[in-house]
This record gives structure tokens, C-alpha cells and sequence, in this order.
């Protein structure tokens, strides 16, 4: 198990689609992942450190969490298969560990708010460079509020899909 931290959020030229870069801690493979626009806005506004009157889905999944004793105390990216990958919320409370299926990106929005370690296994971290990501603001912590607004401006309601019922 390797930690990692969020190196930067960008977007794929050539898919269009937002990617969020996970590097080693102690290292300089990386892992991409890519996401879809409203995880990667919940994790760009959580790196800006832009705040809502009212708590945004991952901001409730924090009270929920905070709310019922527990802590996060960490979020485990285990695998990937056929191109999904997949994650793991541990959460703690009293003496007992739960373990949450959840992907990635909503992992680790909740991780950022909780501040919670980000882990994945060793054979999913590339020795790469990643030239067909475009950054979508500056490296992680760094996200300034007007790249976030332009980015938010700019998202096409396509991005999120179709709504079927």
C-alpha cells in the first residue's frame, strides 16, 4: 500500500475529460484516473478552498461521517478492471472498521474534506508522464478561485450526461 497525494486535477485533450493526478508521496509515479466534471468540481473546490452556504453532496457525506463518531482514516484505490477503478472508504468508529465501496473520485473529495491519507497498490502507479493532460489550475493546494469559476463557467450540462428515468 503506497500513499498518495492529489498532484494536480487537469483535462484530457483528447477525450475532453477531467482526470485527477495521483502521485506517490514519496515518489514520482503517478496514478490518472479519470472522472467525471462534477467530481472533478467537488475536488477543484475543495483544493481552492471555495465554501457553500449549503453543503454540496461530499459535504454532507463529512457531516454524515463526523455525525455518526466516526472518522475516515483513509481512502484505498484497490483496483482497476476493465478501465474502472475502483475504492474503498475506511472509516473508524469505536473499535470496529468499516469498509465502503465507493470510486475513486468521490473518495477522494472526501478524503480532501476530511483530511484523510489517500492510498492505492503499488501496481497501479505508473512511472509516466502524463503530456495529453492539460491542467485545469495550478498544482494541488495552489487552485486559485477565478481558474475554478472560469472552469465551473464553462461546463457544458452535456458534460454531465443524459438524464433517463
Amino acid at each position: 500500500m503506497i500513499e498518495v497525494k492529489v498532484a494536480h486535477l487537469g483535462l484530457d485533450r483528447a477525450t475532453n475529460t477531467p482526470v485527477v493526478i495521483l502521485q506517490e508521496k514519496e515518489g514520482e509515479r503517478v496514478l490518472p484516473i479519470w472522472i467525471g466534471p462534477a467530481e472533478a468540481s467537488a475536488i477543484a473546490m475543495e483544493l481552492a478552498g471555495v465554501k457553500f452556504a449549503r453543503p454540496l453532496t461530499h459535504d454532507l457525506v463529512k457531516q454524515i461521517v463526523i455525525g455518526l463518531g466516526a472518522t475516515l482514516s483513509r481512502v484505498f484505490i484497490t483496483q482497476v478492471k476493465e478501465n474502472t477503478y475502483f475504492a474503498e472508504l475506511h472509516l473508524h468508529r469505536d473499535d470496529h472498521v468499516i469498509h465502503i465501496d465507493a470510486r475513486p473520485s468521490d473518495s477522494i473529495a472526501v478524503a480532501l474534506r476530511l483530511k484523510a491519507p489517500i492510498f492505492t497498490q503499488d501496481g497501479l502507479l505508473e512511472l509516466t508522464t502524463i503530456d495529453t493532460v492539460e491542467p485545469m489550475g495550478p498544482e494541488s493546494g495552489e487552485v486559485d478561485a477565478d481558474s475554478l469559476r472560469s472552469y465551473l463557467e464553462n461546463l457544458d450540462p452535456e458534460d454531465f450526461g443524459k438524464f433517463t428515468p
